[in-house]
């Protein structure tokens, strides 16, 4: 989270800024999730970094030209000020709105109800690192097309991947989010589950609902799973697919075997990027089936594009005692002396 400043000469500046009832500052507010307001002879703009240096490029653009005597209308004002965040948005959107609605070519400009990408307005929480290793983690993420993160439970290894997707996906980076994890149950055989495949489908994907849920407000969430731009599915539909323009999670990637991973990773298509994220300690495949998370970052860890962040214990950050008892089940169970134990009703 950062503040940042900016000088204005006159009151028009900030009513230029802000708009007709703060209507630019709104619109700043909901496509970037950052607050801002006028105090003193001073813009403040406050929020997640990236969103704040970005705002701060725009309206520095926006009083270059005002400055120069430059006559704008509202319209103008508001495409400079939503940027190309918007513009970038919308070209990727528009092939994938043509083909819901049946337009193309020549005549794709008539008859499209909307060309807009609905990430474009929607809300989204701020989300700062915690630690040197999850800094470096969303780093990684922007940077290389293949990211491993590895660790206990707590540590933000799925949060961290899907706060990075979406700052992806609102930047115009790719086109649309798809999460998947293996269908694999802990330890337990849950035996029929009523309802249609997706309701069977959805007690094993709710880890993800809740991440977007902290991220996201749920009508958005619900808006994006329904327009296609999130997408929501078992590990085994990946087979066949090529997944260009996105970024794509693999999740709970400890219970994927190693033919599966294979087959996950060889997805990867262009201009996409894919997260896996796991915990090399909770493998729940049937005894003998060995997980394909650790053979594919030994086989992969040191290669150009591939990165990968080992979490520790230190790294966790759900409930001060979750870190207590990640330690004490990496212990060896001590032992007992028999004597200790209570003897049973005489």
């Amino acid at each position: 989270m950062i503040e940042v400043t900016i000088p204005l000469r006159s009151n028009d500046e900030a009513v230029l800024v802000l708009g007709p009832y703060d209507r630019h500052a709104k619109l700043l507010r909901q496509s970037l999730a950052i607050e801002i307001f006028v105090r003193g002879s001073n813009l403040r703009l406050k929020g997640d970094e990236d969103n704040v240096e970005l705002a701060n490029a725009r309206i520095v653009h926006l009083l270059g030209k005002f400055r120069k005597g430059r006559e704008m209308q509202s319209s103008e004002i508001e495409q400079i000020l939503l940027g190309p965040t918007s513009a970038q948005a919308e070209a990727a959107w528009a092939p994938q709105a043509e083909e819901k609605s049946g337009v193309s070519g020549a005549n794709s400009g008539r008859g499209r109800v909307n060309r807009v990408h609905p990430m474009i307005h929607a809300r989204m929480r701020a989300v700062e690192p915690r630690g040197q290793n999850q800094r470096r983690y969303l780093e990684m993420m922007d940077k290389e097309p293949l990211t491993f993160g590895l660790g206990a439970a707590g540590t933000g290894k799925t949060f961290l991947a899907v706060a990075g997707a979406l700052r992806a996906l609102r930047r115009g980076e790719v086109r649309r989010l798809i999460i998947t994890r293996p269908v694999v149950e802990a330890g337990e055989h849950l035996g029929f589950l009523p309802g249609d495949m997706q309701a069977k489908l959805d007690p094993y994907m709710r880890p993800i609902y809740d991440a977007l849920g902290e991220i996201l407000q749920f009508e958005d969430v619900t808006g994006l799973i329904e327009a296609g731009v999130i997408e929501i599915a078992p590990l085994a539909y990946m087979r066949g697919r090529t997944l260009s323009n996105a970024f794509v999670i693999l999740d709970e990637a400890q219970n994927a075997t190693a033919m599966q991973m294979k087959m996950f990773l060889t997805r990867l298509g262009e201009d996409s990027r894919m997260v896996v994220t796991g915990d090399p300690s909770q493998n729940d495949l049937d005894r003998g089936r060995p997980s394909g998370l650790m053979d594919a970052v030994n086989r992969l860890r040191g290669y150009e594009s591939v990165g990968v962040i080992d979490f520790t214990g230190k790294d966790i950050v759900r409930h001060p005692l979750v870190e207590s008892i990640v330690r004490a089940y990496e212990r060896p169970i001590p032992s007992r002396d028999p004597g200790d134990a209570e003897s049973g009703p005489s």
